[in-house]
């Protein structure tokens, strides 16, 4: 592994601990902001060798910027299950949990992760900062809340190959270690903690450690994957993955109630597809009496996937002389979805899927015209015309390998 490369421009935003390898790993010296954070869109002059890792190998991701926030006292877990909508009393010691969590009106303000650290002690993962949410609706309540976001470091490894590199590096096996779930062990004499849990839709893990163990942590990744294929990924590659796997974007799939300046902008888990993360028979929690309500009433819209049809996409391309084209990287603009003319709904992120060879979005399609089956118009461009090309609505997630959940035998 190179680390010739050399950053050097001058920046305002933040690093991560893992920052003094990535730089110089970033051939193409190409950054996105992530909450903050300098993060690597892709560190060679294209994404494809990357998202081939996630798919076929396995990735290393840099996911250090991501909010965490640890909760703990006596009433951490009765503040917890308020808060979200999953049912926190039945999340055991070393269980992970996702989850959104809601306004008053029902509508979701972020999504992430729930982790049982101990019986008291839990850490809470998000897209955005939460902290005074949290403290504010845990007034009074005998409990601690801390940012976590600077003192704990976190990588992803993502991929066939990510659970034999981690046994060949970790002191314990993880071979029976449970899809979200998570367990504490060392690389050597550094303590980690390991969730397998990602945002690729494949088999992977999150590993959590003290920052000023990242870089000896990094280069015995690097050092024990390498025969098995790891490489250093970007956020351009995450992005085509986790549209295949069907896993939504704060600011992208959906906007945050808190920051929504009309209400035509806000959206519910039910019209999110996260209605199976909705737990109704829990006692309370923030959003639930407006959820019933959606629920006896009907939702507005659904979020559903669409494959926009081949053959039609490339006869609007033939018919003024040119050759197909497809999305290189995945795209985050709002298009138009029509049925008879009329407007229906709107795909919010897609991409050409790689390993499924289609073309593929999500989008959020009006409750009665959101079937399965059902053939609706997807909007595209043409050399500056605006043309309609037949999409079909399907289930998500595209890609669902088996080896997500599964353990060795």
């Amino acid at each position: 592994m190179s680390y010739n490369n050399q950053f050097t421009a001058e920046t305002q935003l933040k690093v991560s601990p893992f920052f003094e390898r990535t730089s110089k790993l970033n051939e193409s010296q190409e950054w996105r902001r992530w909450s903050g954070y300098l993060a690597a869109t892709n560190y060679e002059l294209t994404h494809e060798n990357e998202y081939f890792a996630i798919r076929t190998k396995a990735a290393l991701l840099d996911i250090t910027p991501l909010y965490k926030y640890i909760i703990e006292g006596p009433e951490a877990q009765r503040f917890l299950d308020r808060l979200v909508t999953r049912n926190i009393y039945i999340c055991k010691v070393g269980q992970v949990m996702y989850t959104p969590w809601c306004d008053e009106y029902g509508k979701v303000i972020d999504d992430g992760t729930v982790q049982r650290l101990s019986e008291h002690k839990f850490r809470i993962t998000s897209a955005e900062p939460n902290l005074e949410w949290l403290q504010y609706n845990a007034t009074g309540m005998d409990l601690t809340i801390s940012d976590d976001s600077v003192t704990t470091a976190a990588l992803a490894l993502q991929g066939p190959n990510s659970r034999v590199i981690l046994n060949t590096t970790a002191n314990d096996s993880l071979d029976s270690l449970k899809f979200f779930w998570m367990m504490d062990t060392k690389f050597g004499d550094i303590p980690v903690s390991i969730s397998r849990t990602g945002y690729t839709g494949d088999l992977g893990f999150e590993i959590w450690l003290d920052p000023k163990d990242a870089l000896s942590v990094w280069d015995l990744l690097l050092e024990k994957g390498n025969p098995y294929g790891i490489t250093p990924t970007g956020l351009q590659a995450l992005d085509i993955a986790r549209i295949e796997a069907g896993l939504i974007l704060l600011d992208v799939d959906y906007i945050s109630s808190r920051h929504a300046i009309i209400e035509a902008r806000k959206s519910s888990p039910y019209e999110l597809g996260l209605g199976w993360a909705v737990k109704m028979q829990k006692k309370d929690f923030i959003g639930k009496q407006a959820l019933q309500r959606e629920v006896a009433g009907g939702s507005e819209w659904e979020f559903m996937g669409i494959e926009i049809q081949w053959s039609e996409l490339e006869n609007h391309y033939r018919n003024v002389g040119l050759a197909p084209r497809l999305p290189s990287t995945a795209w985050r603009t709002s298009t138009p979805l029509y049925y008879n003319q009329e407007q229906v709904g709107y795909a919010t992120s897609g991409a050409w899927s790689p390993i499924l060879k289609r073309y593929i979005a999500l989008a959020h399609i009006k409750s009665p015209f959101a079937k399965e089956g059902t053939v609706l118009d997807f909007e595209l461009k043409v050399e500056h015309y605006r043309k309609l090309t037949p999409a079909q609505i399907v289930k998500t997630p595209f890609f669902d390998p088996e080896r997500k959940r599964s353990c060795p035998k």
